[in-house]
């Protein structure tokens, strides 16, 4: 299934059908859409009688194998699911190579319809360093009839040899009446708050339980406090809040407070501008992009089996030390 604001972009690919690359590479931000649209060409290049706009029928035995996940021509590849084995530690969702190997000897067999097979990689940053030079040595050297689909929310982490063996497609982002739409449709409560909150990307898991987390760590940072954001990091961990949601969060609100002393702009929290302001008052600027660079550093490396509360730890103290009366410099 593919999104309402695609159309223009299936239009586009659809031109290409002509001359099939060996890869395409399908770049954009997080939470546009971007697998789903690989997943609607994946269909339409499998499918036995495709509709005159070139999308998958639906209803031929090969849509029906796709649909029902069992396509013996289609393969689709993700980080691993991250199970701990009941032990309760944190593991690296990352793309092995072990999953690659498999991939590889599936692009080596006979195709069982059509005579093309559709790989999906997604998204293809997850790959550790093996695993992207096993894909990278089949890319080099493609089997007649694959055509390997990868996702990107992040391409500058792939390898710059991976991406030159691929036709890009960067994706178009919905504009902010039609991520609103969508949104409405979904039954999205505080539909514009939470579009905001997700730099203007519809595409988000709706999930209760994790808003009323990001509600109580964003009063926290409304009212700092040192007692309040060590109890705060230490719930996080106890909760095993992804350290990566927790930078998210700290890097939006940073660049809130930045946005406010410099350019007067809100952009991820405008329902909570008032508390930005009064902290925006008393925010180093300096210190803010120096605090916001630290996260930027460490956010490669939120999916590790860091100490999620220690990296919080720092994190709070370096926003509390922001927080002291501007230096004479900044003003």
């Amino acid at each position: 299934m593919r999104y309402p604001w695609q159309d223009a972009d299936w239009r586009r690919i659809r031109g290409e059908f002509s001359r099939l690359p060996n890869a395409w590479l399908f770049a954009g931000p997080a939470g546009i859409g971007k697998r789903a649209f690989a997943e609607t060409l994946a269909q339409a290049l499998l499918c036995e009688a495709p509709r005159d706009d070139a999308t998958a029928c639906g209803e031929c035995e090969a849509c029906r194998w796709f649909a029902a996940g069992h396509h013996p021509d289609y393969r689709a590849l993700s980080p691993d699911d991250g199970d701990d084995g009941g032990k309760g530690a944190r593991r690296l969702a990352q793309i092995r190579i072990e999953a690659v190997r498999e991939l590889i000897e599936f692009a080596h067999l006979s195709a069982h319809r059509a005579g093309r097979r559709v790989v999906l990689v997604e998204p293809a940053e997850a790959m550790n360093p093996a695993a992207a030079n096993a894909l990278l040595k089949i890319l080099e050297e493609p089997p007649e009839g694959v055509l390997f689909l990868l996702v990107s929310h992040q391409r500058e982490r792939l390898l710059p040899t991976i991406k030159s063996r691929c036709r890009p497609f960067v994706l178009t982002a919905p504009d902010r009446e039609a991520a609103l739409a969508y949104l409405a449709r979904e039954g999205v409560e505080n539909a514009e708050a939470e579009l905001a909150h997700h730099g203007g990307v519809p595409l988000f898991e709706h999930d209760a339980a994790r808003r009323e987390t990001r509600d109580r760590f964003l009063a926290a940072l409304e009212r700092p406090t040192l007692a309040g954001l060590l109890a705060l990091a230490e719930a996080a961990d106890k909760d095993k809040l992804p350290l990566g949601v927790a930078l998210d969060w700290l890097m939006k609100w940073l660049g809130d407070l930045a946005g406010l002393r410099l350019a007067n702009a809100v952009r991820y929290h405008p329902d909570r501008r008032a508390a930005l302001e009064a902290l925006a008052g008393r925010a180093d600027p300096v210190a803010l992009m120096r605090c916001y660079d630290a996260l930027v550093a460490l956010a490669p490396f939120a999916e590790h089996t860091l100490n999620v509360r220690l990296q919080l730890e720092a994190a709070f103290a370096d926003y509390l030390n922001c927080l002291a009366a501007p230096s004479r410099a900044a003003r």
